[in-house]
């Protein structure tokens, strides 16, 4: 079969043919309907090096996933050959007390699961593929009636990251309570999505980009606002003086983390989810009382079934642009100088 797999650190992902693999025990192979291509790869091909994450190259890209099983191992129960399904991404040791109730993304035993702290393209081979392995079959998800592979691989991550930066955040989005997104690209613009299908808050989203403006007004925001001097002065005057109750970073930049302090309300959050390589200097007088400043790492697989539905149900729906696998280099091109708009989906 076919394969886009990254041979090294820092070079370009290579399209192979590798063997198709074959199920071992409570192991189950998906037919690979979509995979989608996320910034965090980019990562993998052009800042990493040996020694800087628990695991190395090679291994095929693609760890949002979804299809349909192809083959099952021995012992695998309550999936049927052809049922359309989506992967979860972490794959954790399944063991220790966070990987019982499926938070394998927080995993406490790494040096047991299958890749230290990775899963399916991250480390092990992901689902830019014609087939991929899954090493067990919890992470194997049936898909709701009326959700199709294309539309549920990028809410495997695209979709549960932001769901799961939100959620914790619930209790601070009654009605009256403003959200801020900070970057309404791959993921800000489904954090936007999540949003409004799940709290009352007034929902703020702020982007350097035009059209990311525009696409956050399609997905739902209330007011949009071009990022510029005076941009959290701005947002305080739309809250009253308040600021944002919850606030959004899907960049994660020096900039952007600045901005977020600036906007936030006393006794807010300020979640942290993008990979900008931004820091936050943290002391008594600067930030606002009581505000909670926290990373977040994709999500539960609990939380995954609650995102799936509400993509089939229409309230969360990624805006994507299809490629095969074939053009997959020509998307994540794309991708890095900015002029693609919402997510990226690869359709061996």
């Amino acid at each position: 079969m076919r394969a886009l797999r990254l041979p090294a650190w820092k070079t370009e992902p290579e399209l192979v043919e590798v063997d198709e693999p074959t199920p071992g025990p409570g192991q189950v192979v998906v037919r690979i309907g979509a995979a989608g291509a996320c910034h965090s790869d980019l990562h993998l091909m052009h800042d990493f090096e040996a020694g800087g994450l628990p695991w190395n190259p090679p291994f095929t890209l693609g760890h949002e996933n979804a299809g349909w099983v192809h083959r099952l191992g021995s012992g695998v129960t309550g999936l049927e050959v052809g049922q359309p399904v989506a992967v979860y991404g972490p794959w954790g040791c399944g063991r220790c007390a966070r990987c019982r109730v499926g938070v394998d993304n927080y995993c406490e035993n790494p040096a047991a699961a299958p890749v230290p702290g990775g899963g399916g393209g991250l480390g092990l081979d992901g689902g830019m593929a014609e087939y991929e392995l899954v090493p067990d079959a919890r992470h194997v998800l049936p898909l709701p009636e009326g959700l199709d592979p294309v539309d549920a691989a990028p809410l495997t991550d695209a979709g549960l990251t932001p769901y799961h930066a939100i959620r914790r955040s619930w209790p601070k989005l009654p009605p009256g309570s403003t959200a801020l997104v900070i970057g309404v690209g791959g993921l800000g613009h489904v954090g936007v999505q999540v949003l409004k299908a799940t709290t009352a808050a007034r929902v703020v989203a702020v982007d350097t980009r035009e059209e990311a403006l525009r696409l956050a007004e399609e997905c739902g925001a209330d007011v949009t606002m071009q990022s510029a001097e005076g941009t959290a002065e701005e947002i305080r005057r739309v809250t009253g003086g308040r600021g944002a109750d919850v606030v959004l970073d899907f960049v994660g930049a020096d900039a952007t983390l600045k901005l977020g302090v600036a906007a936030a309300r006393t006794v807010g959050d300020l979640s942290i989810v993008g990979l900008g390589g931004g820091s936050l200097s943290v002391g008594f007088f600067s930030v606002p009382y009581e505000v909670s400043i926290q990373t977040t790492y994709w999500g539960s697989r609990p939380e995954l079934l609650e995102v799936l539905d509400l993509g089939a149900r229409g309230l969360v729906r990624p805006k994507t642009t299809t490629f095969s696998l074939d053009e997959a280099m020509s998307a994540y091109r794309m991708m890095q100088d900015g002029t693609l708009e919402g997510r990226a989906v690869i359709v061996p």
